[in-house]
């Protein structure tokens, strides 16, 4: 038994240095820091304007970086699960949800137009006749993702306090799509995010469709407005190299202050910079979440 005992230590402290080896090696060819970006708008849309930024965050920190778009909020979360994920840009809900089981933890917050939250809201067709709340029982409702905190968490808040059950409900995934179905007349309302407009101009879900709709800001009307949401996230894997992660964050910084920066974040995420962020921040959505009676740790297999 004598003879067992050097030999396992050996191995014992030749595991605990290949972890630490693995983990000093991120950001190599071979383990490129991988980062995510939480669907907001099409994938191509992001892949396009992600590709500078990349080549960016390489040369200012040295460090190789793969980016990955998962089909939703979710996938996200479990990317932190499993290490597929080292950094992501996240929507609120999400993160509590990678926070809570996987102990991701936010840095920073995201700024727009020098504000660091944002709302949801609830919008109806200005033909429907809906005037408050109490209306909108029994009605056709359409709703973002279940882990959408302006297009489901908040608005869900709402319907609770005011007592109103709504009829046919759905997830329409998209805020955008959340719009075009109020505008085309194929649900009664719906939720989405809201922001204050800006320059006299509106900046709020309806922004994305009035390409395709010049005269959405008539024909589909702001309900009713949530309470305040934390901005987005920039979430850090757990474990990671604190060395590591600042030197993410500088060059991060660094990119949001130059003219692309600015240009790719505002396509990606409607993004015009930063400011340092805790866990702490986001207690009042986690005091949201437990008013609807939502399990954030449940969600996430």
């Amino acid at each position: 038994m004598k003879i067992l005992k050097r030999p396992l230590l050996g191995l014992l402290l030749v595991a605990v240095s290949a972890t630490s080896f693995a983990e000093d090696k991120l950001g190599t060819r071979d383990n490129p820091v991988k980062i995510f970006f939480t669907p907001s708008v099409d994938a191509n849309t992001i892949a396009t304007n992600s590709t500078s930024f990349l080549k960016f965050m390489e040369k200012e920190t040295g460090f190789y970086f793969k980016s990955g778009i998962p089909s939703n909020y979710v996938a996200v979360v479990e990317a932190f699960g499993s290490n597929r994920a080292d950094v992501a840009v996240m929507n609120s809900f999400g993160y509590l949800m990678a926070n809570a089981k996987y102990g991701a933890e936010a840095k920073l917050k995201a700024l727009r137009h020098g504000k660091d939250y944002y709302a949801g809201a609830i919008y109806v067709s200005e033909k429907s006749g809906i005037k408050s709340v109490k209306d909108l029982a029994g009605k056709k409702f359409a709703f973002t993702d279940s882990s959408s905190t302006s297009g489901y968490l908040y608005p869900l808040k709402i319907f609770k306090d005011e007592k109103v059950k709504l009829g046919n409900t759905m997830f329409a995934i998209k805020h955008d799509n959340v719009i075009t179905m109020i505008y085309q007349g194929q649900v009664d309302a719906g939720a989405a995010f809201y922001s204050d407009a800006f320059d006299g101009k509106i900046k709020d879900a309806r922004e994305r469709v009035m390409t395709q709709f010049p005269d959405v800001e008539k024909k589909v009307k702001v309900l009713k407005v949530t309470e305040k949401i934390p901005n987005d996230p920039f979430v850090f894997r757990k474990g990671m190299d604190p060395a590591a992660v600042d030197k993410i964050i500088v060059a991060l910084k660094k990119y949001l202050a130059t003219e692309e920066g600015k240009t790719v974040f505002k396509n990606i995420y409607a993004i015009d910079g930063v400011v340092p962020a805790t866990n702490k921040d986001y207690d009042s959505l986690r005091a949201v979440i437990k008013a609807v009676g939502v399990d954030v740790g449940t969600l996430v297999k």
